[in-house]
């Protein structure tokens, strides 16, 4: 689509898009304002790992997680569907959960990390999310799935990603999907996909939706757009989708064959391709992963997916996660000077990259997303953060990790969370918004944490990361010892004591990660009385 049409799209998509967004939760200046999602190839990263991520930046979503077992279901069972509203009756915004009807149980469902996304099963299977929102006339209100019960119902029913994708496309088409647009990055031990799927129209019952693997040796991104253009439903290696993908671009006009091929995105989500808040995110994970390629950083599009310049590191991934464009012209901070005692202009202490969106008209902050500034990776409203790691070199019980960060990951820290394991810190299964604040939730002690940090950023953060530098290090050095030691009770077949290992392991790290994050708010508090 030239750049002239995809100007039109953005005039008519603005004005419908401004009046939806005042009702949808989470979406800001007319689009999604979620989640950001990078999936790396196992030819891609260090030692041979598939990686899909996830940051739940949510102004609404939960902030409790516990473990789901696996369970037998009697004959006949069903499963409750929800549709999920915002509720403003707690103490903070949250969002309600509303029974709207019944699909059948399985025989047998698989324990899963229960995150606000579900996020990881018990046989490596891990999932990341983010919403591009996609046309408004698309958007069902007959169907029973959503974005998160669609995340649960792969992940207790299926053990790969194709099978999660072929499992979706079924549920949805005979009972409907219900939600706006949205991606979600599938992983399992060998390979990794992307699926984008919408609604397919008011008053109907269904789905739309392609999904398209990741390469190997590639990396990928989605940032709250559509980035599957073209696609070859001959090559079934590589794409899936359902068997509406082009009928309903032809019937609506979207898409004639006349003007050239067919691309998805923007057939289907033609707005989510005008925003730079979600272009300079794919930009800058790009950027950082495959600087040789030298992309642009106001383009319009970018790959569906590169080849890092590097093999990828969870340090890596870690790294971009607490990114916020920080030595690049993007930098929101950079303007806000004050001279030192040299008379050198400096950015202060007191500039913020975590600022609110009517904090940056106190300041004057312009951007790629005009007042709102930039739309940076790291976010100050991000619930929790993942970092899912799938081995097909080690048994399930130990090759599946969620590595999870509570909070803003650029003040938090990643810990491990085997696929495995049978219980949470307590202070994990807390919940932390609709009963207010409490020093029971871990989630309150890293938003707690990352809040103070903000307030003199250019001080305090060092302060926050000389701890979780080193911790995070400690964590992924001490990865393979620990795992060795639950290789050696697995292999003398006792999986029960592996399974046991693992789980102490991630309560014990999650309890000393919430304890410092107490005593590093408390910290900061003292260091700095009268400074901030």
């Amino acid at each position: 689509m030239r750049k002239t049409t995809i100007a039109g799209v953005f005039i008519i998509a603005m004005f419908s898009l401004n009046i939806r967004s005042q009702s949808v939760p989470d979406w800001e200046g007319g689009f999604p304002d979620g989640c950001t999602t990078i999936t790396v190839g196992k030819e891609a990263s260090a030692d041979g790992s598939v990686f899909t991520s996830h940051t739940d930046d949510s102004h609404r979503t939960r902030s409790w997680m516990d473990i789901v077992p696996a369970k037998d279901h009697k004959q006949g069972s069903m499963m409750t569907m929800y549709k999920r509203m915002p509720d403003d009756s707690k103490v903070m915004p949250s969002y309600k959960h509303e029974p709207i009807g019944k699909i059948p149980q399985p025989e047998h469902s698989y324990a899963y990390l229960n995150t606000a996304y579900p996020s990881m099963n018990e046989h490596q299977l891990g999932i990341g999310e983010s919403t591009f929102g996609g046309r408004e006339e698309l958007k069902s209100d007959k169907g029973l799935i959503d974005c998160q019960r669609l995340c649960e119902l792969m992940l207790e029913r299926c053990t790969t990603a194709r099978e999660a994708i072929q499992m979706a496309g079924e549920l949805t088409a005979g009972y409907g999907w219900n939600d706006y647009g949205e991606v979600l990055t599938i992983a399992d031990k060998n390979e990794v996909w992307h699926l984008e799927i919408l609604g397919p129209g008011k008053g109907k019952t269904g789905s739309l939706w392609v999904a398209q693997r990741v390469p190997d040796d590639h990396v990928a991104v989605n940032a709250n757009a559509s980035t599957i253009k073209e696609i070859d439903l001959e090559n079934k290696d590589y794409f899936m989708a359902s068997d509406n993908v082009y009928k309903i671009a032809k019937d609506n006009g979207w898409w004639n064959e006349q003007d050239g091929p067919f691309r998805f995105n923007y057939a289907y989500a033609p707005e989510s391709r005008t925003t730079l808040a979600s272009r300079r995110r794919e930009w800058r994970v790009f950027d950082l992963l495959a600087p040789s390629l030298e992309l642009d950083p106001w383009s319009e599009n970018y790959p569906f997916s590169v080849k890092p310049d590097q093999p990828v590191t969870k340090a890596m991934l870690v790294s971009i996660f607490q990114d916020y464009y920080e030595g690049t012209d993007f930098n929101m901070i950079k303007d806000i000077t004050v001279r030192d005692e040299n008379g050198k202009s400096v950015i202060s202490p007191l500039a913020n990259p975590h600022m609110p969106y009517d904090e940056n008209r106190l300041f004057k902050i312009n951007g790629g997303w005009g007042w709102r500034g930039e739309r940076t990776i790291a976010r100050w409203y991000t619930m929790y953060a993942t970092i899912i790691q799938c081995r097909d070199w080690l048994p399930d019980e130990i090759g599946g990790v969620v590595w999870l960060a509570q909070d803003n990951v650029a003040t938090s820290i990643y810990i491990p969370i085997y696929c495995s394991v049978t219980d949470l810190p307590e202070s994990y299964k807390t919940p932390g918004r609709i009963n207010g604040y409490t020093t029971g939730s871990a989630w309150w002690a890293f938003n707690r944490l990352g809040t103070l940090t903000a307030q003199r950023w250019g001080d305090m953060r060092h302060d926050v990361t000389e701890v979780w530098s080193e911790w995070q290090q400690e964590l992924f050095e001490k990865q393979d010892s620990i795992e060795a030691k639950a290789m050696s009770l697995y292999n003398k077949k006792k999986p029960a004591g592996s399974i046991s290992l693992l789980s102490n392991y991630t309560i014990s790290w999650g309890e000393k990660v919430v304890k410092k994050a107490w005593e590093l708010g408390d910290l900061l508090w003292t260091r700095y009385d009268e400074k901030f």
